[in-house]
């Protein structure tokens, strides 16, 4: 006597837990990738603009400042902050972490412009581990051509 047995597909016998694993992996998976997009494109436009460019370009020219941390200095970590554009008219609020050989410090720039002339009201270095505050408005040298027209605002 022969019997047939008819054995059921995978699917039929496991999508009871292979139905909200797989949906809720996939939901998870997705979440993560739009929140890494997110976060890369938010913190490549923040490097992009011309406060951070202005900020990395005074703080490797100020002796105050190398003095303190050392050189190269290079940015470390995440930039904090916002940055605006309306009609022309924009505004940059940051914060950057910066890094020397010999120490670290945080610069804190505040400024608005319209296209590539900016007015800087802050641009402070404050260094890690002490009470020292660089400012970097007043660094000497200025090259317009490695960065935007920059202005004080006193």
């Amino acid at each position: 006597m022969e019997e047939t047995v008819h054995k059921q597909s995978w699917w039929k016998r496991n999508w009871k837990w292979a139905l909200p694993t797989g949906g809720c992996l996939t939901i998870i998976v997705l979440i993560v990738a739009f929140a890494g997009t997110l976060f890369f494109g938010i913190t490549s436009l923040m490097e992009d603009s011309d406060a951070y460019k202005q900020v990395l370009f005074n703080a490797s020219k100020n002796q105050e400042l190398i003095a303190s941390i050392g050189e190269p200095i290079t940015q470390e970590g995440i930039i904090g902050g916002s940055i605006n554009n309306s009609n022309g008219f924009k505004t940059s609020e940051l914060t950057i972490p910066l890094k020397g050989p010999n120490g670290a410090a945080t610069v804190r720039v505040e400024g608005s412009g319209v296209g590539d002339t900016w007015t800087y009201t802050v641009m402070d270095a404050y260094i890690e581990g002490s009470d020292i505050i660089v400012d970097l408005l007043h660094t000497a040298t200025h090259n317009p051509e490695e960065t935007p027209e920059l202005l004080i605002e006193e």
